[in-house]
């Protein structure tokens, strides 16, 4: 008898050794043909868990086997595991991707008009400024120059209009006493009238000559701190200028902060505005921000294929433009679910499966429990079917038992 349970339990060693070792050549093999045909690795994977189930099966005889022929051999057999019960708890699911922080208040200071030699400047960087607070001035000699000039042809249009208006007065009073010739107070007349236009051109010319000298002068649109200073004196400014990189005056206002994430096109029906967010800033220390999508883009990028979406943030000195972020979209969340490490469910040709440690008779055994699992996050399962709580999952032991194995959980 002790050499017949010696035979058996080579045999059963044996069949563990042989499984091991194809399960090692079959790894070593994929890793060797990752560039193979796809469907010839299926097929080899199907074929190895079949043998795997035979081998489970021849086992589990064996076993039995030796339960028979020695009832006390029943104890040396059990399979030592741990178990976990399993609880009723919500399941959320995250879409998490990669985001960078933006200001929403970005100002690039250039200057109204065509530009011109910067003559002063009044700030600094990181210096806080105001919205409208003048921040440099352009050289307005020219501009101040054709402002006088335009203000003396005023002058003298008004000059030459006082003395038509005079005439024409004189000569209508002469011809209400039939004296003189109508034609006179005609022309008179025009010469006024004349004389009043080009009045009006004239001091649309002053207004055009005064607005040249404003824009001289550039001003903060709007309140902030100076991010970047590149003009001094003597330089000269322009939009052209003032637009290209490191070259121009740049405010931010970080009292208004926003996580900008471009997302795949694949979520596109997943994600929408108002969806909640967790922004993870991992620089601050801190937990994550509490947010909602305020905004998802109307149009797919071409290059990159994904749209952009925002959610704004609390004020924190912490939190500066183009920092790296983690936007986790809350896209799925499930009330009392069942939940299961990922790591303890297993697929065989029949699908998922789980084994959980149940009481028959006076001892403890294996069960295996077809499953239907849902999304998976954060080494999660969510388990539609298959599952109660209270069930005794198990959790360390459960890649080498088999269903209705006897077990023990270990101290």
């Amino acid at each position: 008898m002790t050499n017949k349970l010696n035979n058996m339990n080579s045999i059963v060693r044996f069949s563990f050794v042989s499984l091991s070792i194809l399960m090692l050549v079959s790894c070593g093999t994929g890793a060797k043909e990752k560039k193979g045909d796809v469907g010839d690795l299926k097929v080899k994977l199907e074929k190895l868990k079949k043998e795997k189930n035979s081998l489970d099966a021849e086992i589990l005889s064996l076993e039995n086997e030796i339960v028979k022929a020695d009832p006390n051999a029943a104890l040396e057999v059990k399979k030592l595991v741990a178990v976990d019960t399993l609880r009723i708890q919500d399941f959320v699911h995250y879409i998490d991707l990669q985001g960078r922080i933006d200001a929403e208040g970005v100002a690039y200071v250039a200057p109204t008009g065509q530009g011109g030699l910067v003559k002063a400047v009044y700030v600094k960087a990181g210096q806080k400024v105001g919205k409208g607070q003048l921040i440099l001035k352009l050289d307005d000699a020219l501009a101040r120059q054709n402002v006088i000039m335009a203000q003396q042809q005023v002058g003298q249009l008004k000059a030459r209009l006082a003395q038509a208006q005079t005439v024409y007065e004189r000569y209508q009073n002469l011809w209400k006493q039939n004296i003189g010739a109508e034609i006179q107070v005609i022309n008179a007349k025009a010469d006024v009238d004349a004389l009043q236009s080009q009045v009006k051109a004239a001091q649309a010319q002053v207004g055009m000559a005064q607005e040249q000298v404003n824009m001289s002068n550039v001003y903060a649109q709007i309140s902030g701190v100076i991010e970047e200073m590149n003009v001094k004196p003597g330089e000269f400014f322009s939009p052209q200028s003032a637009s290209q990189p490191g070259m121009g005056i740049r405010i931010v206002n970080n009292s208004m902060m926003k996580v900008v994430t471009a997302i795949p096109e694949n979520y596109v029906a997943r994600v929408k505005k108002g969806d909640k967010v967790e922004v993870l800033i991992s620089e601050t220390g801190k937990p994550p921000y509490q947010s909602v999508i305020n905004m998802v883009g109307s149009s797919i990028d071409a290059k990159t294929r994904s749209f952009t979406t925002e959610a704004k943030l609390p004020t924190d000195p912490l939190l500066k433009p183009n920092q790296t972020a983690t936007m986790k979209i809350l896209d799925y969340m499930a009330k009392g679910a069942v939940v299961v490490p990922v790591n303890v469910v297993q697929t065989d040709d029949k699908g998922k499966y789980v084994f959980v440690m149940e009481k028959s008779g006076d001892k403890m055994i294996a069960r295996k429990k077809p499953v239907l699992v849902g999304q998976e996050y954060n080494g999660l399962f969510e388990v539609k079917s298959g599952l109660t709580g209270g069930d005794l999952i198990i959790t360390e032991g459960y890649q080498t038992v088999y269903d209705g194995q006897s077990v023990t959980v270990g101290n």
